[in-house]
């Protein structure tokens, strides 16, 4: 095969990986058109289909399969060393894609690695807001961001901040003549402000703890959003009781924006943790990015 057709093997997998043409070519920074040109002519050379497209999805046929197992890891092994090279610089460089909830990518990522990125000007950071737990390996991703260390066995998972409380608040319009909740399951006589999950297309179901005992409630309301900060925008524009992260609420709440309710069931997760592959070796640039994040005992809040 000539020596060009590297690409179009990587070309293949990253369509393989993202099942649509589309979404392969906007990675790829190439047309669509020109990707599918690419792949017709790589079954052509090959003689045998790899792929099977209808209008909706792009998947591999049993050929495709067994070509992506056996080329996938080889190319990224590829991809690995080629960046790796960047230590034998004076400096650090390359691309470190992460893929985080929005409020990691707020509170703890972007104000921990933005100063690396002025130390470093060859390092460069991607962020991708993910509420789900995504596998970073199929995706291209270096590193992930998910509340608590459990992670697969060929993962590490390094902690980067303080346990996370939840907090329920609505503003003082909205609350204005309403009888307040005294139970979670009160609830559902008032409007919520719901997180729909990427999952399953679900609404996620607000958990409470207090003494011991777990409530799960699911709420509804106006308004649903898969975004945390636009959530929170709603409680403060009146459309219901919002829950969010406390420290996103609590300058809110001291200013007289929005009142807390049920606060002695608010619960208390694990911290957010950053998780990556266990590999011998890792990137100059992913290793900065660790060491930036990683959250030490010292720093710990007391409470």
């Amino acid at each position: 095969m000539p020596k060009e057709n590297l690409n179009d093997l990587q070309a293949f997998v990253t369509v393989a990986r993202e099942r649509s043409f589309t979404r392969a070519a906007a990675r790829l920074g190439v047309s669509r058109s020109a990707l599918s040109h690419t792949m017709l002519a790589l079954e052509a050379r090959l003689g045998i289909r790899l792929l099977t497209r209808t209008t909706r999805s792009v998947s591999t046929t049993e050929a495709g399969a067994r070509l992506l197992d056996a080329v996938a890891p080889r190319l990224d092994e590829i991809e690995f060393e080629l960046g790796s090279l960047s230590a034998l610089r004076d400096k650090p460089a390359g691309t470190v894609r992460i893929t985080a909830h929005d409020h990691a990518i707020n509170t703890v990522l972007w104000p921990r690695l933005r100063p690396l990125l002025e130390k470093y000007p060859d390092v460069q950071l991607e962020f991708s807001v993910d509420y789900g737990f995504t596998d970073i390996a199929a995706q291209r991703f270096d590193a992930g961001v998910r509340s608590g260390d459990r992670v697969d066995k060929d993962m590490i998972a390094v902690r980067i901040a303080p346990d996370l409380r939840m907090a329920i608040a609505a503003s003082p319009e909205y609350l204005d003549g309403k009888l307040l909740p005294a139970m979670p399951h009160d609830l559902t006589n008032h409007r919520c402000i719901n997180l729909r999950l990427p999952t399953h297309g679900g609404l996620y179901a607000w958990e409470f703890e207090k003494e011991g005992q777990t409530i799960n409630v699911r709420v509804s309301g106006q308004v649903t959003f898969n975004n945390t900060l636009l959530m929170l925008q709603a409680a403060l524009d009146g459309m219901g009781l919002a829950y969010v992260p406390y420290d996103l609420v609590q300058p809110h709440i001291e200013q007289g924006r929005l009142v807390p309710v049920l606060e002695d069931w608010w619960p208390v997760f694990p911290g957010y943790h950053l998780y990556y592959a266990n590999r011998r070796q890792i990137s100059p640039a992913l290793a900065l990015v660790i060491e930036a994040l990683r959250y030490h005992a010292q720093h710990l809040d007391p409470s």
